[in-house]
Protein backbone atom coordinates (compact mmCIF):
# COMPACT_ATOMS: atom_id res chain seq x y z
CA UNK A 1 0.00 0.00 0.00
CA UNK A 2 1.24 3.48 -0.79
CA UNK A 3 2.52 5.34 2.25
CA UNK A 4 0.65 8.37 3.49
CA UNK A 5 2.21 11.82 3.49
CA UNK A 6 1.24 13.79 6.62
CA UNK A 7 0.47 17.50 6.87
CA UNK A 8 -0.38 19.24 10.16
CA UNK A 9 -2.92 22.08 10.38
CA UNK A 10 -4.63 23.75 13.31
CA UNK A 11 -8.37 24.42 13.25
CA UNK A 12 -9.06 28.13 12.95
CA UNK A 13 -12.07 29.73 14.62
CA UNK A 14 -13.50 30.72 11.22
CA UNK A 15 -13.68 27.02 10.26
CA UNK A 16 -16.15 26.18 13.01
CA UNK A 17 -19.93 26.42 13.16
CA UNK A 18 -22.21 27.72 15.93
CA UNK A 19 -21.77 24.47 17.88
CA UNK A 20 -17.98 24.90 17.83
CA UNK A 21 -17.40 21.97 15.44
CA UNK A 22 -15.48 22.21 12.18
CA UNK A 23 -18.06 22.88 9.47
CA UNK A 24 -18.35 19.79 7.26
CA UNK A 25 -17.34 21.54 4.01
CA UNK A 26 -13.98 22.53 5.49
CA UNK A 27 -12.81 18.92 5.41
CA UNK A 28 -12.57 19.25 1.62
CA UNK A 29 -10.26 22.23 2.16
CA UNK A 30 -8.14 20.05 4.46
CA UNK A 31 -8.07 17.41 1.70
CA UNK A 32 -6.82 20.05 -0.73
CA UNK A 33 -4.10 21.17 1.68
CA UNK A 34 -3.00 17.56 2.09
CA UNK A 35 -3.05 16.93 -1.66
CA UNK A 36 -0.99 20.02 -2.53
CA UNK A 37 1.56 19.25 0.17
CA UNK A 38 1.72 15.60 -0.94
CA UNK A 39 2.53 16.76 -4.47
CA UNK A 40 5.06 19.31 -3.23
CA UNK A 41 6.77 16.56 -1.21
CA UNK A 42 7.03 14.49 -4.40
CA UNK A 43 8.72 17.41 -6.17
CA UNK A 44 5.67 18.62 -8.08
CA UNK A 45 4.87 22.34 -7.98
CA UNK A 46 1.17 22.31 -8.87
CA UNK A 47 1.21 25.98 -9.87
CA UNK A 48 4.05 25.32 -12.33
CA UNK A 49 2.29 22.18 -13.60
CA UNK A 50 -0.61 24.43 -14.61
CA UNK A 51 1.54 27.22 -16.08
CA UNK A 52 4.29 25.26 -17.83
CA UNK A 53 2.46 22.08 -18.82
CA UNK A 54 -1.17 23.26 -19.17
CA UNK A 55 -2.16 20.41 -16.85
CA UNK A 56 -4.88 20.85 -14.25
CA UNK A 57 -6.22 18.14 -11.94
CA UNK A 58 -9.96 18.78 -11.83
CA UNK A 59 -12.08 17.21 -9.09
CA UNK A 60 -14.56 14.82 -10.72
CA UNK A 61 -15.71 12.95 -7.61
CA UNK A 62 -15.38 13.39 -3.86
CA UNK A 63 -16.59 11.78 -0.69
CA UNK A 64 -16.04 12.21 3.02
CA UNK A 65 -17.03 10.09 5.99
CA UNK A 66 -17.32 12.08 9.21
CA UNK A 67 -16.61 10.09 12.36
CA UNK A 68 -15.93 12.57 15.19
CA UNK A 69 -16.03 16.37 15.29
CA UNK A 70 -12.91 18.52 15.28
CA UNK A 71 -13.03 21.75 17.29
CA UNK A 72 -11.40 25.16 17.32
CA UNK A 73 -7.62 25.02 17.92
CA UNK A 74 -7.40 21.22 17.50
CA UNK A 75 -4.20 20.12 15.76
CA UNK A 76 -5.13 17.95 12.78
CA UNK A 77 -2.97 15.49 10.90
CA UNK A 78 -4.05 15.18 7.27
CA UNK A 79 -2.80 11.90 5.83
CA UNK A 80 -2.77 11.82 2.03
CA UNK A 81 -1.82 9.17 -0.50
CA UNK A 82 -2.45 8.19 -4.10
CA UNK A 83 -4.51 4.99 -4.30
CA UNK A 84 -5.03 4.83 -8.05
CA UNK A 85 -3.41 6.41 -11.06
CA UNK A 86 -4.30 6.14 -14.72
CA UNK A 87 -3.13 8.22 -17.66
CA UNK A 88 -5.91 10.78 -17.18
CA UNK A 89 -7.10 10.25 -13.62
CA UNK A 90 -5.64 10.27 -10.11
CA UNK A 91 -7.42 9.03 -6.96
CA UNK A 92 -6.27 10.47 -3.63
CA UNK A 93 -7.25 9.03 -0.26
CA UNK A 94 -7.30 11.02 2.99
CA UNK A 95 -7.53 10.53 6.73
CA UNK A 96 -7.99 13.43 9.13
CA UNK A 97 -6.82 12.58 12.64
CA UNK A 98 -6.58 14.54 15.86
CA UNK A 99 -2.79 14.94 15.99
CA UNK A 100 -2.51 14.61 19.79
CA UNK A 101 -4.88 11.68 20.37
CA UNK A 102 -4.57 9.90 17.03
CA UNK A 103 -8.37 9.64 16.85
CA UNK A 104 -9.73 9.31 13.30
CA UNK A 105 -12.07 12.24 12.70
CA UNK A 106 -12.83 11.85 8.99
CA UNK A 107 -11.76 9.91 5.93
CA UNK A 108 -12.40 10.39 2.26
CA UNK A 109 -11.17 10.46 -1.27
CA UNK A 110 -11.16 12.59 -4.37
CA UNK A 111 -10.89 11.54 -8.00
CA UNK A 112 -9.29 14.01 -10.41
CA UNK A 113 -9.34 14.18 -14.18
CA UNK A 114 -6.30 15.74 -15.85
CA UNK A 115 -7.46 18.57 -18.13
CA UNK A 116 -5.97 21.37 -20.18
CA UNK A 117 -6.76 25.03 -19.50
CA UNK A 118 -9.99 24.73 -21.53
CA UNK A 119 -11.28 21.81 -19.46
CA UNK A 120 -10.59 19.17 -22.12
CA UNK A 121 -9.30 15.87 -20.66
CA UNK A 122 -5.70 15.06 -21.54
CA UNK A 123 -2.95 12.62 -20.66
CA UNK A 124 -0.80 13.73 -17.76
CA UNK A 125 2.71 14.57 -19.04
CA UNK A 126 5.26 11.77 -18.62
CA UNK A 127 7.38 13.60 -16.02
CA UNK A 128 4.37 13.58 -13.66
CA UNK A 129 3.14 10.10 -14.60
CA UNK A 130 6.44 8.67 -13.42
CA UNK A 131 5.94 10.34 -10.02
CA UNK A 132 2.49 8.75 -9.71
CA UNK A 133 3.56 5.31 -10.93
CA UNK A 134 0.91 3.38 -9.01
CA UNK A 135 0.15 -0.22 -9.94
CA UNK A 136 -2.97 -1.99 -8.74
CA UNK A 137 -2.80 -5.56 -7.46
CA UNK A 138 -5.71 -7.01 -9.46
CA UNK A 139 -6.18 -9.92 -7.07
CA UNK A 140 -6.91 -7.81 -4.02
CA UNK A 141 -7.75 -4.38 -5.43
CA UNK A 142 -5.00 -2.92 -3.26
CA UNK A 143 -2.82 -0.19 -4.75
CA UNK A 144 0.91 -0.70 -4.78
CA UNK A 145 3.14 2.23 -5.55
CA UNK A 146 6.60 2.92 -6.78
CA UNK A 147 6.42 6.63 -6.08
CA UNK A 148 9.43 8.69 -7.08
CA UNK A 149 10.09 12.35 -6.59
CA UNK A 150 10.55 14.63 -9.59
CA UNK A 151 14.22 15.07 -8.54
CA UNK A 152 14.76 11.29 -8.63
CA UNK A 153 13.22 11.10 -12.07
CA UNK A 154 15.46 13.81 -13.50
CA UNK A 155 18.61 12.19 -12.08
CA UNK A 156 20.17 9.71 -14.53
CA UNK A 157 20.77 6.20 -13.15
CA UNK A 158 24.25 5.40 -11.90
CA UNK A 159 26.26 2.79 -13.77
Amino acid sequence: MTEFFDTIVRVRYAETDKMGFVYYGNYYIYFEVGRVEYMRNKGIDYKQMEIQDDSFIVVAESKCRYRRPARYDDPLRIRTRVTEFKRRTIRFSYEVLHDETGELLASGETVHVVCDGHGKPKTLPEKYRRVFNVQTDLGTGNAQADVQTAAEISTPPRK
